[in-house]
């Protein structure tokens, strides 16, 4: 049961006064609401005769039964969740007009779900394997989900390559291994997409195998767009920043853990009134910064493998999320929490990254499919408005709320009330005109500069170790030796340090680096000859070779009005970067 003596904000009424009722109180009753005297009876021909057809109890039983499990998610299927509250510490009114940042003290409550990424429902908690850290907010204008990693990194850029690299975590299509006992799937696809790397080292490293979901951070990893009450815009980053602090189990220690132990950490946290939290953090810039942070130090915002430097753009606090309530039933209120990056709120839009753009789309339809097409009606899902909400969605499977005798179209007789608008697109998003291009990224040097800092500047001389031993011990299982010689090419240009441990562990010679190389899945810019450039070999568009590999640049932004400097409040002398009016 929930912990703390408040009631689950995030759930409606009508659900919690269901889920609560003392099992004492109930009377058992077939699914209809029949009284039954005992659920184990069943009507026969006789003692010793056959079932009868007419026993509806057993029927509706067992056909209930075979219809338990819905869809399991193909990835973040195993995972755990929580109910809580954010609170405003420090308004960003300044730069996001979103009403659950306007003033300080304001709650929202909330939903979250944490998962490991490629394992099925059953597999381990301590697999080495991202975590998705999903928060769904339950504003007063809709529902705003967040939907992260523990990473502030991936793996691709490319949203057409998901799919397939997914397919690679999972099991080999013939022998039904994960690569825990196979990995040649694994390290192909990474060896030929080497902008891979950033997220591979990151995963390799001590953050493989966090201790537990409350002491992890959270990364949106896409850029957002966040406007404020004078229409001017900056592009966003947010960070969820963990108050328990970030801890890790090693390789050889996640043996001695069981398979549920994030579970059983988290859900014990908050049953004894440990309630975790986390810290929420922004880091913004103008759109002229981010033309100048591609033009001058080759950082593409819109590129889900590279990262902002928190020097030039600091964390800005926002507020606090607490959990402090388990779930009451599991499978109502995490097995069924939907999460969907297109939930968004006034002052909060998408960017151009590619990978969030088609993470707009994949999400909504999973859930319509996993589901149902009235996901959005089940009761943690539900949206918590100050008003009535009503759309012209109708019908469908489940649909429990239906909105009664109330026009499914735009009616003249029976009209709906409409907000005022409260943003202008036309001036929140870049002057996208141009023909249509069949766009890959290439990799180039610069994609090698965070990977390099990370080695360098941040990673111990003990979690260097640990990484050469994660990163050999994971290639062991590995079929193919040319696939690991590719692999610490790829390593080499990060790090010569890093191919020379790697060649020492795993007593394979890597190649001198990626310029004589050609990947099938990824452009090479540093190839020496141009038939190694293009991927596969193919022959490229008539846009190829264009300086910009996907960033904005200036004529991105031309005629759009940006708030003025980043939201530290250094920038031209304005509070927060935004012009006085």
């Amino acid at each position: 049961m929930p912990s703390s003596d408040s009631p689950i904000r995030a759930l409606p009424k009508e659900y919690l006064d269901d889920a609560t009722v003392p099992a004492p109180d109930t009377i058992y009753t077939a699914s209809n609401g029949t009284p039954v005297p005992h659920p184990y009876e069943t009507q026969r021909a006789g003692e010793n005769g056959p079932l009868l057809l007419q026993d509806f109890h057993l029927i509706d039983l067992l056909s209930h039964f075979d219809r338990e499990r819905i869809p399991e998610r193909v990835v973040h299927a195993k995972g755990s969740g929580a109910h809580g509250i954010f609170k405003v510490t420090k308004p960003l009114d300044d730069i996001c007009l979103a009403d659950m940042f306007s003033t300080e003290g304001k709650e929202t409550p909330l939903t979250v779900r944490f998962s490991t990424v490629g394992g099925e429902s059953g597999s381990h908690d301590c697999a080495r394997d991202p975590r998705g850290f999903s928060v769904k907010f339950k504003t007063e204008e809709g529902n705003w989900d967040v939907v992260a990693n523990n990473t502030p990194v991936f793996f691709l850029r490319d949203p057409a390559k998901f799919p397939h690299f997914i397919h690679t975590q999972k099991r080999d299509p013939s022998t039904h291994l994960t690569h825990a006992d196979d990995s040649t799937m694994f390290w192909d696809y990474l060896s030929q997409n080497p902008e891979s790397i950033h997220q591979v080292m990151i995963l390799m490293g001590d953050r493989g195998i966090p201790k537990g979901y409350r002491k992890m951070h959270g990364y949106y990893g896409h850029t957002l767009k966040l406007i404020n009450k004078s229409g001017e815009w900056v592009y966003a980053q947010f960070h969820f920043i963990s108050d328990q602090g970030t801890d890790f189990i090693t390789q050889e220690d996640s043996e001695n853990y069981g398979p549920d132990f994030a579970q059983k950490d988290l859900y014990g946290a908050i049953d004894s009134g440990d309630f975790p939290s986390w810290k929420l953090c922004v880091q913004t810039m103008t759109p002229k910064e981010a033309e100048t942070l591609f033009e001058e130090q080759k950082i593409n915002v819109f590129d889900l493998t590279h990262v902002w430097p928190h020097k030039q753009f600091p964390l800005r606090e926002i507020g606090t999320m607490q959990l402090n309530h388990n779930a009451i039933n599991y499978f109502a209120e995490v097995e069924q929490a939907a999460y969907n990056p297109s939930h968004m709120v006034p002052g909060i839009e998408p960017s151009a990254d590619p990978v969030l753009q088609s993470r707009l789309f994949s999400y909504a339809d999973t859930h319509r499919h996993r589901i149902g097409a009235n996901y959005q009606q089940l009761p943690v899902n539900q949206a918590k408005t100050k008003y009535h909400s009503s759309s012209f969605q109708r019908d469908g499977s489940m649909a429990f709320y239906n909105h009664g005798q109330a026009p499914n179209y735009l009616s003249s007789i029976a009209p709906i009330s409409f907000k005022p608008r409260v943003m202008d697109v036309d001036k929140t998003h870049g002057e996208f005109v141009g023909r249509a291009v069949a766009f890959l990224s290439e990799i180039r040097p610069e994609d090698f500069n965070g990977p390099r800092a990370l080695w360098e500047k941040v990673y111990s001389d003990d979690a260097k170790d640990r990484m050469i031993k994660n990163i050999s011990g994971h290639m062991e299982n590995c079929r193919e030796k040319e696939i690991i010689k590719r692999q610490i090419a790829i390593f080499r240009e990060v790090s010569p340090d890093i191919a020379t441990r790697l060649e020492k562990a795993t007593g394979i010679k890597g190649y001198a680096g990626i310029a004589d190389m050609q990947f099938n899945g990824t452009h090479n810019g540093m190839a020496k000859s141009e038939k190694n450039r293009t991927a596969n070999g193919i022959k490229p568009p008539q846009h190829f070779g264009t300086n910009q590999n996907g960033a904005p640049v200036p004529a991105t932004h031309a005629g759009v009005k940006g708030a003025n400097g980043h939201a530290n409040g250094h920038a031209n002398g304005h509070s927060n970067g935004v012009n006085p009016k």
